[in-house]
C-alpha cells in the first residue's frame, strides 16, 4: 500500500493517519486486505503508531518519489512466492475484502493487472491487483522515480473491473478536507 504523499491539499498532514469513522484511513485500507500477506505499507516512520502488529512499513528512497518509487520499495518485501499483489492507496476509506476478490478473480482467465473502475469508467491504478511477476518486470525496467502509473501499464493486459452496489463506492479516496467530511458523512448513511 503506498501511502506516502506529501497530503498538500490537507494542508500536509500525515493523511493515511487522518480517522474516518473513527479509524485512520490507512487501518482501513488494511482491513480490506486482511487476507494479504505480507501486508505492506510504504510511508513515513510517523505512520508506525497507526500500523496494526504484523503491517511492514518502508519508505521509498527518495522520500516523495511518488506511487511508482513507493511500489519499487515495497515488492522488494513482497516473497518470490507470491503470486498477486494488491496495489493499493491509503486513502480509500470504503473498499472491502469482497472488491480485493473481486479483482483478484478477474485476473483468473489471464492478464496482467485488474484495476478499479470509479462511477465515470475510469480506472483507479492505486486500487488494482498485479501478477507479482509483472509487476517486478515492470519496476526493474527503468527508474521509478515520478513516473506515473498509466506509464507503468502500456502495453499490458489489462482487466478492468465495475463494481456496483450498496454502501458508499469503494474507490472514492480522500485528498481535501471536504472528501474527509464526505466520507464521514457517507459512513453514517450507510449504517
Amino acid at each position: 500500500m503506498v501511502a506516502g504523499g506529501a497530503a498538500r491539499r490537507l494542508g500536509g498532514v500525515l493523511k493515511p493517519a487522518l480517522p474516518v469513522g473513527g479509524r485512520p484511513l490507512v487501518a482501513r485500507v488494511l482491513d480490506a486486505a486482511v487476507a494479504a500477506s505480507p501486508r505492506i505499507v510504504v510511508g513515513p516512520p510517523a505512520l508506525a503508531p497507526v500500523l496494526p502488529p504484523g503491517v511492514r512499513l518502508v519508505q521509498e528512497q527518495p522520500p516523495g518519489g511518488g506511487p511508482v518509487a513507493g511500489l519499487a520499495a515495497g515488492v522488494r518485501l513482497v516473497p518470490p512466492g507470491v503470486r498477486l499483489v494488491a496495489v493499493l492507496s491509503a486513502d480509500l476509506p470504503f473498499l472491502t475484502p469482497t472488491v480485493l476478490s473481486d479483482l483478484a478473480a478477474a485476473l483468473a482467465d489471464g492478464g496482467d493487472v485488474a484495476v478499479l473502475l470509479d462511477e465515470s469508467g475510469h480506472p483507479q491504478w492505486l486500487c488494482s491487483v498485479w501478477r507479482r511477476t509483472t509487476l517486478v518486470e515492470r519496476l526493474a525496467a527503468g527508474s521509478a522515480r515520478d513516473v506515473p502509473m498509466r506509464e507503468l501499464v502500456r502495453n499490458l493486459a489489462v482487466r478492468r473491473v465495475a463494481v456496483d452496489g450498496p454502501g458508499p463506492p469503494p474507490w472514492f479516496d480522500c485528498d481535501t478536507e471536504e472528501d474527509v467530511r464526505r466520507a464521514e458523512e457517507m459512513l453514517h448513511d450507510s449504517r
